[in-house]
């Protein structure tokens, strides 16, 4: 693998790769000198990325995944900030226990993934996922969120040994200002301060700081089955 900071002539897949934090892995690993392959249901999303061959794939369906995961092979990296779907909020006693289990989508993704795109990597390859700060510490509301990202964490944890030499990790992200959170600016500024206001490092995180988290498990060759967390301060707030 290259080192952390260098990856040229490495190929890289990044699926969730059309937009926030993906997005900002895609230009990342393309600006370190990669070739990379960004991968979304909807890639007309992102527009014309120069220097980056966009796909689309639902990464539920496992047919085309692998077929799509067979053209791109072999691959350095494979990285997924994919979401996978909807994911449910709000008080569990009062969830709707099919958005509950929608929700596991994200994971279902993951896994799909990693047991399809595991015999494509290189010796040395490695893959990163990214979960979520709930999974570390859920407040009121986030059942879903924790019980999915904690469970994508255990999943890193658990096939490690199995992927060896090759290496998987997970990128825990908190409070991010992405696109999911909408379009309207001032909504958006108010719903993201609110959210963060008791974190240590009192604002939202941008995907670029992510990102960079992401580069550097994915070019570390001394870390693997761990993760990383991004979030201001949110675990010990």
């Amino acid at each position: 693998m290259a080192a952390a900071g260098n990856f040229s002539g490495k190929k890289a897949l990044v699926f969730g790769g059309t937009s926030g934090i993906g997005l900002a892995t895609v230009n990342q690993l393309k600006a370190q000198g990669a070739e990379v392959v960004a991968i979304s249901r909807d890639p007309s999303k992102a527009g014309d990325i120069a220097g980056v061959t966009l796909a689309a794939c639902d990464v539920r369906d496992t047919d085309a995944l692998a077929e799509l995961l067979a053209q791109h092979a072999p691959f350095d990296l494979l990285i997924s900030a994919a979401t996978g779907g909807s994911r449910a909020a709000g008080p569990f006693l009062q969830m709707d226990l099919a958005a509950y289990q929608a929700s596991f989508d994200k994971l279902w993704g993951y896994t799909n993934i990693v047991r399809l795109g595991a015999e494509h990597l290189t010796e040395k390859g490695a893959i990163v996922l990214v979960s979520g700060a709930p999974a570390r510490r859920a407040k009121p509301g986030q059942a879903a969120l924790a019980s999915v990202g904690g469970a994508v964490e255990q999943f890193a944890r658990a096939v490690a040994p199995e992927l060896a030499p090759r290496r998987i990790n997970v990128v825990s992200p908190g409070v991010i200002d992405t696109p999911m959170f909408g379009p309207d600016a001032e909504a958006r500024a108010k719903m993201l301060g609110a959210a963060t206001a008791n974190n240590l490092i009192p604002r939202a995180g941008t995907p670029d700081e992510v990102a960079e988290a992401v580069i550097f498990v994915a070019g570390n060759e001394f870390v693997t089955g761990t993760t990383v967390e991004v979030d201001g301060g949110w675990i010990l707030s």
